[in-house]
Order: C-alpha cells, then sequence, then structure tokens
C-alpha cells in the first residue's frame, strides 16, 4: 500500500483532490460527518438527497466547516430554466456545479453563463462548471464522446466521468471529477465502472468522489487513510 498517512499528516495536494458525499439524510447526519472527516477531505459533495432535505443551508452548513461544496444537481431542462437556476446557486457560493451534457451545447452553455454571473454578482470567487458525461452505474459509454464534446464547446471547466474516460477528457482540456471509486477488496455497490483512488489518481483524475467506500466502512478514518495513502502514493510514482 506505500507509507501511511495520519489525519494529522495529509498533504494539501491530496486533501484537496478528495471529495466526500453526502448521502446520508439531514444535516443533523450530513455535519457531523463532514467534522469528522474534514482532516482527510478538501470538498464535501452535496447531492440531490441532501439538497432535498436541506436545500441550500447544506451549502451554508458545509461552508462553515471550512470544506467547499460539490452541489451536485445535475442540472438538465430548458437552458433558460437552467441558466436561472445556475445563477441562484452561483450566488449562494456553491465552489463546484454539474449539469447533464446530455442536454446539449446551447442547455450547458446557459448553465455555465448563469453560474458565473451569480458567483459574480455576489462576490464569490469564479466556480468550477461540469458537464456529466455517463454515470459510473450504467456500462454503454457510447455517448462519451458526443457529450464530452458538448461539454467542451459549451465552455464547461470540467466533466464528471468514470477513471477509464479521464484521459479523454485531458485531451480535450477539461478537468475531472471522478466517482465510482472503490479501495481494492469494497464493495462496488450499483456501480458498473469502478476503479481504485490510485488508479484514478494515475490516470489524472483531479477530483476524486469518494462516499461508501468511507462513509460505510466499519471504520470511517481508517478508510480515509487507506484513501489518501493510496492517493499520496500514486501522485509520487
Amino acid at each position: 500500500m506505500g507509507r501511511s498517512v495520519s489525519a494529522e499528516a495529509v498533504e494539501p495536494r491530496v486533501r484537496d483532490r478528495l471529495v466526500l458525499v453526502l448521502d446520508v439524510g439531514g444535516l443533523e447526519d450530513a455535519i457531523p460527518l463532514v467534522e469528522r472527516l474534514s482532516p482527510w477531505f478538501g470538498t464535501a459533495k452535496v447531492g440531490v438527497e441532501l439538497y432535498a432535505e436541506a436545500g441550500p443551508a447544506a451549502f451554508d452548513a458545509v461552508h462553515e466547516t471550512g470544506l467547499r461544496v460539490f452541489a451536485d444537481l445535475k442540472l438538465h431542462d430548458i437552458p433558460n430554466t437552467v441558466g436561472r437556476a445556475a445563477r441562484t446557486l452561483g450566488r449562494r457560493g456553491v465552489d463546484f456545479l454539474n449539469f447533464h451534457a446530455a442536454g446539449g451545447v446551447d442547455m450547458l452553455r446557459a448553465g455555465v453563463e448563469g453560474l458565473r454571473d451569480g458567483a459574480l454578482d455576489a462576490g464569490h470567487e469564479r466556480p468550477i462548471a461540469l458537464g456529466v458525461t455517463v454515470l459510473t452505474s450504467e456500462a454503454d459509454t457510447s455517448p462519451f464522446a458526443t457529450r464530452l464534446a458538448a461539454a467542451r464547446e459549451s465552455g464547461c471547466d470540467g466533466v464528471v466521468c468514470s477513471a477509464y474516460e479521464i484521459g479523454d477528457a485531458r485531451a480535450g482540456d477539461l478537468r475531472t471529477m471522478v466517482p465510482g471509486l472503490r479501495l481494492t477488496g469494497s464493495d462496488a455497490h450499483d456501480q458498473a465502472r469502478v476503479a481504485t483512488p490510485g488508479e484514478a489518481t494515475v490516470r489524472g483524475a483531479d477530483w476524486l468522489v469518494i462516499g461508501r467506500t468511507v462513509t460505510a466502512a466499519a471504520d470511517p478514518e481508517a478508510a480515509a487513510t487507506q484513501v489518501a495513502s493510496e492517493v499520496a502514493a500514486s501522485l509520487d510514482a
């Protein structure tokens, strides 16, 4: 496995890559988890489950812990609706927001522009807009190339993709947010295309989305340490 990494020794270059999934119910469950695991993670993912429970208050609560917010809301609607929603989320100060690239270039462009304008209006730093290519629970990757091209043409900063598509995204000058990651021997659950954190790091992932492999572990801190150790070793390889 390589050198171990304790909570006190996690390097910024490792912590900044790790994104903690908060698919755990309401804020009464999510925030204690963030506080417990924040030594290993620089960003927390607020998905539709937590957003449905807590709304935009989830963003504020995560920011108060010192972590960045990835609003994993996968917006997909007509361009005007997506643009207006993204503007509102930009004003709320989210650091990352994603859009379904299947919505096409016009929708993505409206979302990207709305997100940036909203952040600028509220005095926030420029957020990162991500196009969702193919969900890691799907085995069929045939739409990937078209969605990747749409994300690039629309001005997205990056894409959400599996570890196996990182090279194509990087070739298109797009950054990568990579879910579907499991430690060796962990349950793949509902994911069809999984990789280890180390494999994704070697392939060039910018951010690694870590969920049940840590949050459902018997010892989440030990699992987080194992993830961080694997990423650090891969960066040094």
